[in-house]
Order: structure tokens, then sequence, then C-alpha cells
């Protein structure tokens, strides 16, 4: 049943899929036959570089990749692995380390290479973070209730955390991964799932009660809640996305915490003078990897040259939006100068009016600031990988 499954996650299948579907055909495994399985499908699938190099195979089996994994990595004795996995007898594996980042990490040559380049020395630190699963980390709803209020609540159902270090509005959970779907907090609309670090990215815009905003790439409208409980449900926000499904999921998730100021853009947004502008940009996420095992080997080199022209297109339609003394926030969720820095940086050239603004002056963690541009990356600041800049509208 593994090898099958592997089968179509190194051909390129994704393995979140490829685990639904065979559980979903398997309904009398038991619960830890089904935690067994996706413990094999999600390491494999992360690890079959490293794998490959244990064995000295780059083309090696499915069933000879799981049993490098259950004995070279996580331990397992060489006979109980070979049986576990079905490769018959014992195979050899290396026992020297893996000579570049690629091998180490479990990475396409071409994307070890890009993060060198990115962070230099950093790099490696940051390649180990992506192959440890990122936290659980929860973003109270202030319209609902407080902070603290939450982690009691959230303590009554069974689920302990933390709070968070980066956003006055963190929670990170703690110990084992709680069904929060299963929650009546979460039905009630007390908090949303959210990534520290793209929490900061909707406290940067500063939003403020009677203000109108506007999230020009909504998406499934996570920062739109935000931002909604900013404005304490006052001022108008505006919401818009090319994708009209992810807006009606908008809808239905604002009822749920009670937001009652957001306007869903049907068009693409022309002619409007708003006071702040949030630009999640498309991108190449990057940053988000360790979100997902096998993430890394469906990108290709363009999919860090092709983003570039879209996001420049992007923040030039924010900057016609905003009002002269107004605020443009724009991030990504990679690890790229290109779709980063540069992007700024040309948008500044080409639009005199604007000027780099400091991000998050007065509260954001120091260390979250780089080159007057916000940055914060797994091995850093334990978020994912995200970039935000501050870009300023004159009054002139």
């Amino acid at each position: 049943m593994a090898a099958e499954a592997l089968s179509l996650i190194l051909s390129g299948s994704p393995a979140e899929r490829v685990l639904d579907r065979t559980l979903r055909s398997h309904r009398d495994l038991s619960r830890e036959q089904r935690q067994a399985l996706a413990e094999a499908l999600f390491n494999v699938g992360l690890w079959r570089r490293r794998l490959g190099f244990l064995l000295g195979n780059t083309d090696a089996t499915p069933s000879a990749l799981l049993f490098a994994f259950l004995h070279g990595l996580a331990g397992v004795p060489s006979g109980e692995a070979a049986r576990f996995s079905g490769v018959g007898a014992p195979l050899p594996l290396s026992s020297e380390e893996p000579p570049s980042l690629a091998l180490r990490y479990s990475l396409p040559d071409w994307l070890a290479e890009h993060f060198s380049r990115e962070l230099g020395p950093a790099a490696d630190d940051f390649c180990a973070h992506l192959n440890v699963p990122g936290p659980i980390t929860l973003r109270v709803n202030p319209l609902r209730t407080s902070r603290e209020a939450l982690a009691e609540r959230l303590r009554s159902e069974g689920v302990e955390t933390r709070p968070g270090t980066l956003s006055p509005l963190a929670l990170h959970v703690v110990g084992p991964r709680p069904n929060l779907y299963g929650l009546d907090s979460l039905r009630e609309g007390l908090f949303e799932v959210q990534d520290e670090g793209s929490q900061l990215l909707g406290l940067l815009v500063e939003a403020r009660p009677g203000e109108s905003v506007l999230d020009l790439c909504a998406g499934a409208g996570g920062k739109t809640l935000q931002l909604a409980a900013a404005m304490e449900n006052r001022g108008k926000l505006l919401s818009y996305d090319p994708d009209a499904g992810r807006l009606d999921r908008l809808l239905q998730r604002c009822s749920r915490a009670g937001v009652s100021n957001v306007q869903v853009l049907r068009a693409p947004p022309e002619g409007m003078l708003v006071d702040r502008v949030l630009v999640d940009a498309p991108c190449s996420e990057l940053g988000s990897l360790r979100r997902g095992p096998d993430a890394r080997f469906r990108l290709e080199p363009s999919s860090l040259s092709e983003p570039p022209r879209v996001q420049r297109d992007i923040l030039a339609r924010a900057g016609r939006l905003v009002r002269p003394g107004g605020r443009v926030v724009y991030a990504t969720c990679t690890l790229n100068r290109a779709e980063n820095e540069e992007v700024v940086l040309s948008f500044l050239r080409e639009s005199p009016g604007f000027r780099l603004g400091p991000p998050g002056a007065g509260w954001l963690d120091p260390s979250c600031v780089r080159d007057g541009f916000l940055f914060c990356a797994p091995h850093s600041h334990g978020t994912d990988g995200f970039f935000a800049a501050v870009l300023e509208r004159g009054n002139g």
C-alpha cells in the first residue's frame, strides 16, 4: 500500500491528496496504521534525495527509499525495516555525511543554490528548519474575545497554548496536533488559524477604525478578517481577489467572526482612493515550504522568474488606489529578492510620490527588520518566511 502511494508522490502527485485518497480506499486501517502510513508517505516524500544518497541510487524504488528512511533516518533495526518496507533483505546504506546542502536537506540542486545566494551562511540553518513541521498558530479575534480569555477557553476544550512573542494576537498550540475544526470556540469565531509571521503583515497596515482599507489580494480572507477586527467594524473594508470562490468563503467567515464592515469587490478596483492598501502578492511561496513535505519537488526554476511581472503590475495598481498621505503594504511569503526588494525598489523608482517607511515603528521586534523591510523566517523567528515593505504616499 505504501509503495503504491509513494510511486504517485514521487511522480509528482501532492502527498496530502495521495494520503487522503489512500486512506479513503482503506477505511479498515487502525488509527495507528493510518498514522504510520502518513509518516511513511510524508517522510519519504520529503527526504527522497537524502535517502537516494544513503542508497547510492538516485533512481531507487519506493520500497528501497522506505527502507532507507526506516533504517537510515528513523533508526528501525535493519531486519524489521526490510520486512516493513518489503525489500526482502536489508540493503547497504552509506555512513558518509551528504556532501552538499541539497543532499543534506533533500532539495532540488537549483533551489539549494538559490537559498545559498539569498541567505549566505544562514542557508544551512534555514534549510534544516524547512524539514521540521511548523507550529500550529492561532490568531485571536478581538471582536469576540481577548488572547488571555481565548487561552482559557481552549484549555477548557483540551488544547494547551502559549502566547506568541512577535504578534500580540498569536497563540501557539502546545502538544499533539488537535482537531481544531471540531472545537466550539472555532465555530463561534473566536480565532483563526494563521502563522505568526502572516499576522505581522496585517499589523503593518495599522488599519484604524473609520478608515477606508483595501485588501487587494484577499485570497480566502484571513487578513481581511484581521483588518476588520483592527478597525473595530468601523469604516469601509474592501476585499478583492480574482478567485470568486475564495470571496464566497470569505463572506461565510465574516459571518462567523462577527465582521460587518467588509464589502466584497467582484471586479478589479479602479477609480477610487482609500487610506490603506494591503498587497499580499501571489508569489513563489518559498517561505512556506515546511508546510508541504513534497512541495519543493513540484517547483521549477521558472517559479522564481515569472511572478515579478505580475507583482509589479499589482503594486502599481495599489499605488494608484491609495490617497495622498496613505499607505501601501507590499508583502510576500517567499525568499527571493527578485520578488521582494527588487519589486519594491522598481516601484519606488517609477513612483516618486512614495517613500519607504519604517515597518512597525515602536511595536515590531527589531530582529524582524532587515535593510528597512520586514523579514522573518523559520530559522530566525519560528515563523514561515515573510517579506514586507511599508510604502507611504506623500501629501503633495
